[in-house]
């Protein structure tokens, strides 16, 4: 039986890490071949960019990583790509129980949105740029470096003081795991390649991001993505 779904994405994209993770995380909480799915892995280095290519913008006219088509149960194939959406079109339909999500139009699930829109806002784009001035293969950039990486560290300190006295970005108490944490959890995990060397400097995202870590979905993800 062919999978439901065929997850395109990029080698050490951190947006293709998290839409991975979503899948093991519901994977684990609702084992069903309604969520299995398949990796075909892009190769989007300099001269060979396989996501601008004519075959792969017939299925994303944008040519943005990742994407995921789900091969619906009617013969029908559905599109769906930018990463927070993939997240919000998985939970939609197959949380049912509210694993990693919360209950449609209550306030935790407009917080656990608003966490996303600020990391897909702010986390990713200053720490991608980061990430480029710091490995740029061409040029090195001193003030551009300078100021990337000030805003990964503005950022995180934002991250930070939100987990003081929790452990999840959203929900009651401590708070809940959750897609918010799905969702900028990738990008910590890679904060040295951005020239961050640590986040001692962020006692409480560091304890989430080592708690988070240990998650099976978490482990099985970094194997998976080793595979492909």
């Amino acid at each position: 039986m062919a999978p439901a779904f065929t997850l395109y994405t990029d080698a050490g994209n951190p947006n293709g890490f998290k839409t991975t993770l979503i899948f093991e995380e519901l994977k684990a909480a609702y084992p069903s071949s309604e969520l299995d799915y398949e990796i075909r892995t892009l190769d989007t280095s300099e001269g060979v960019e396989e996501h601008k290519s004519e075959w792969y913008k017939k299925i994303n006219s944008v040519g943005r990583l990742p994407l995921i088509v789900h091969h619906r149960s009617d013969g029908t194939d559905f599109t769906v790509w930018e990463t927070a959406a993939i997240l919000y079109y998985l939970v939609q339909r197959f949380d049912w129980d509210y694993r990693v999500s919360f209950p449609s139009q209550s306030e935790f699930e407009s917080d656990s949105l608003q966490w996303m829109f600020f990391s897909h806002a702010g986390v990713a784009p200053m720490q991608g740029q980061a990430f480029w001035f710091f490995n740029n293969p061409h040029e090195k950039i001193p003030t551009a470096i300078t100021r990337y990486l000030g805003e990964v560290k503005r950022v995180y300190n934002i991250l930070d003081t939100r987990l003081n006295g929790r452990d999840y970005f959203v929900g009651a108490g401590k708070g809940a795991y959750s897609i918010a944490d799905v969702n900028v959890y990738p990008w910590v995990r890679v904060h040295e390649a951005s020239g961050l060397k640590d986040i001692d400097a962020y006692p409480n995202l560091k304890r989430w991001a080592e708690r988070i870590s240990t998650r099976p979905a978490v482990l099985a993800t970094e194997k998976l993505l080793e595979s492909n």
